[in-house]
């Protein structure tokens, strides 16, 4: 009985110190999913911006920073084209200090941190033999999660878990279990996989945003089916793994590409079209 008093207690504690709030607009393709948070905006972007500075420059100091002078301009030139359009679904983004990289790493991979913080890994570009369209694919639905604040999100949740078995050390002599925050957002945005209902809200966005910006938001399907056959040893049952399985995500995809297409023939019919 004593268990369960303690462990309503500590639930109404957390449900009290989260916040709900409304990171978006809907936009074009109606994401418009609420949100709890247990920390605040500033603070995951203020760790964000003092991990991307010290990732950088050991990456510089590997010599793996921006070394392709033609990858870099594609990545910037695409990235400042995403950015503008970033307003629809947030007026504040378009004050975020955007930052955009290429690193000289193999893996297939690109993110962006809170705050628009941005890594293209030159991995992608070749393995993949990404066009600016696919890229534009890529970087979106990156610059979507930090639009999201899904990193924010997960951290929210990973601090509810650690507050709980915190409060159950203190009453049963259990461990604590703390991590500082800078290494929890590093974390959320380059190893933990992010959640379906993430993903999905991310290749949403990120159609729309690439067809505002005048990019083919279906280079989003040949960018997945591309990255299809580069997993094709194996993937895991779409029920075992957070994200969603490689043909439910492009049949997402071809609906949410249709659905902006006008939006990218308006932004190709003149410069002031598709705001």
């Amino acid at each position: 009985m004593r268990t369960s008093l303690i462990a309503l207690a500590v639930s109404a504690a957390l449900v009290s110190g989260c916040q709900t709030v409304e990171t978006t607009k809907e936009g074009t393709v109606g994401v418009d999913r609420q949100q709890r948070m247990l920390v605040s905006e500033q603070e995951v972007e203020a760790s964000a911006k003092k991990q991307y500075a010290a990732m950088m420059a050991e990456a510089q100091k590997k010599n793996a920073l921006d070394r392709d002078a033609a990858q870099v301009k594609r990545v910037k030139t695409i990235t400042s084209r995403l950015v503008p359009q970033t307003t629809v679904f947030r007026p504040d983004a378009q004050k975020w200090a955007w930052e955009a990289h290429v690193l000289s790493l193999n893996d297939v991979n690109a993110w962006c941190m809170p705050g628009g913080k941005m890594a293209v890994y030159s991995g992608l570009i070749e393995k993949l033999q990404a066009t600016d369209d696919e890229l534009a694919a890529v970087m979106g639905h990156e610059i979507a999660h930090a639009l999201r604040e899904h990193s924010r999100e997960a951290i929210s949740r990973q601090m509810a878990t650690q507050t709980a078995v915190g409060i159950a050390g203190a009453l049963f002599g259990v461990g604590e279990l703390g991590q500082g925050l800078g290494n929890m957002v590093a974390d959320v945005t380059l190893n933990l996989p992010n959640s379906r209902t993430n993903e999905v809200e991310a290749d949403r966005i990120g159609v729309e945003l690439a067809a505002r910006a005048g990019y083919n938001p279906q280079a989003a399907i040949s960018l997945w089916e591309k990255m299809a056959k580069l997993s094709s040893g194996g993937q895991p049952p779409k029920w075992l793994s957070t994200h969603p399985s490689h043909e439910d995500r492009i049949n997402d995809l071809r609906a949410y590409a249709q659905k902006v297409m006008p939006l990218y023939q308006a932004s190709k019919a003149g410069p002031s079209a598709g705001k």
